[in-house]
C-alpha cells in the first residue's frame, strides 16, 4: 500500500510512486519501506542482520535452516533462528522437501517468535538441491504445493515464499509456481529472475518478476542484481513489484538500503559514505560478531567482511590479503590504519 503526496507518470507510462511514505503488508506484517535484506547463508547472521537495520532495511530474513536438521535438533540449526528485537520484523527460513517435516520443523521455528515463516524454493546449491529442496521443488508443482499448504496449516504468522525463474530454460514455471503459492495461503513471494541452471551469472529477467506481479495478488518481492539505488528504482518501476531483496549488493555497503530509501524518496543520488566513516562502520559490525561468537570464530567470519569492505580501495589487493589474516580484534584497528594511510582523498 502507498501513501502518496504526488503521483506522476515516467515516461514508460509507469505510475511514479516513491515519494511520500511508503509501506507494504505482508499478511499482517508491516514493512516500512521498499527494501528486504536476502538471506545469505554464512552471511546474513545476527551481527550483519543488525547492522543493515541500524543502516536502514525495514525487514531481513534471516539464514535458510534446514527443516530436517531442525527436527533433529542439531545445534548449528537452532543457531541460525535466533531473533532479536531490533532485527523485527524478520523472517525465519527454511527449506525441504517433505510436508510433514516441514511442518513439524514449523511449530519448532515458532518458539522463537518469527514475525514471519519463508520457505526457500529458490536455492542453487546443489548439497540443497541434491536432496529434493531449495530450486529443485520448481521441478515440481504438485510437491511445492504441498509443502506450502502444510507450512500455512502449522502456523498463524505469515508464510511467503522464495523461488527462481524456474529451474532451467525448459522448467520456466515462476508464475505457475507463485499461482499455486497463493492458491495455497502464501502471504508474498519472492521471485529471483534467473534460473538455477544460471545461477547468479547472466543478467536478472525483470520480465518474469513482472510476469508474476500481474498474475498475483499478494506482494512481490523482486531479486536480483540489484547493486545501486538506481537497480532498485528500475526493478520497482519495470516490474511493478512491491520490495526489492538486496543479498550481494549489501556486502561491505549495509548503507546501501538507507541510500536506496533516500533515492527513491527525493531523486537524488546519495554521496558515497567517506572512509572513515565506512571503516567505522565495518568496526562495530566486526565486534558485533565476536561479542556474539566469541573473538577466535567472529574474526575468522570477520575476514570475508573485511574484504568486502575493502572493495575499490586503493591497495584493495593488499587490503584484502591483511584482511585474510586478520586473527584478533586488535588486528582491526592496523587495518584501517592502513586503508586510511593510503586512501586519504576519499
Amino acid at each position: 500500500m502507498y501513501i502518496l503526496k504526488t503521483l506522476a507518470i515516467n515516461r514508460a507510462g509507469v505510475f511514479s510512486i516513491f515519494k511520500g511514505d511508503f509501506f507494504t503488508k505482508i499478511g499482517n506484517v508491516e514493512i516500512k519501506g521498499h527494501t528486504v535484506l536476502a538471506p545469505m547463508a554464512g552471511v546474513a547472521d545476527t551481527a550483519f542482520r543488525t547492522i543493515c537495520k541500524s543502516l536502514g532495511v525495514p525487514f531481513v530474513v534471516g539464514e535458510m535452516a534446514s527443516a530436517k536438521g531442525l527436527c533433529m535438533s542439531t545445534e548449528r540449526t537452532g543457531e541460525l533462528l535466533g531473533i532479536t528485537e531490533v532485527e523485527r520484523p524478520m523472517a525465519i527460513q527454511l527449506f525441504g522437501d517433505d510436508p510433514f517435516v516441514m511442518a513439524k520443523a514449523v511449530k519448532i521455528a515458532l518458539t522463537y517468535l518469527p514475525d514471519i515463516i519463508d520457505i526457500n524454493m529458490g536455492c542453487p546449491a546443489p548439497k540443497v538441491t541434491s536432496n529434493g529442496g531449495g530450486s529443485s521443488l520448481m521441478k515440481d508443482p504438485i510437491l511445492a504445493g504441498h509443502i506450502i499448504e502444510s507450512t500455512v496449516r502449522a502456523t498463524l504468522v505469515p508464510v511467503t515464499v522464495k523461488i527462481r525463474k524456474g529451474w532451467d530454460d525448459r522448467f520456466v514455471n515462476a508464475v505457475e509456481i507463485a499461482k499455486i503459492a497463493q492458491e495455497c495461503g502464501a502471504s508474498a513471494i519472492t521471485v529471483h529472475g534467473r534460473t538455477r541452471a544460471q545461477q547468479y551469472a547472466p543478467p536478472v529477467d525483470l520480465d518474469i518478476i513482472a510476469a508474476v506481479k500481474a498474475t498475483v495478488s499478494i506482494p512481490v518481492i523482486g531479486n536480483g542484481d540489484v547493486l545501486t539505488p538506481s537497480d532498485a528504482k528500475r526493478m520497482l518501476e519495470y516490474t511493478g513489484c512491491d520490495l526489492v531483496m538486496i543479498g550481494r549488493g549489501a556486502l561491505g555497503a549495509p548503507w546501501l538500503f538507507s541510500q536506496i530509501e533516500q533515492f527513491l524518496k527525493d531523486g537524488m543520488m546519495p554521496p558515497s559514505p567517506n572512509l572513515r566513516w565506512r571503516m567505522k562502520v565495518m568496526a562495530e559490525h566486526i565486534t558485533l560478531m565476536c561479542k556474539l561468537k566469541g573473538e577466535y570464530a567472529g574474526m575468522r567470519e570477520a575476514r570475508k567482511h573485511a574484504a568486502w569492505y575493502m572493495k575499490g580501495l586503493i591497495d584493495a589487493a593488499c587490503l584484502r590479503s591483511k584482511a585474510s589474516g586478520l586473527t584478533h580484534l586488535k588486528d582491526i584497528e592496523s587495518l584501517i590504519s592502513f586503508a586510511l594511510e593510503h586512501n586519504r582523498e576519499l
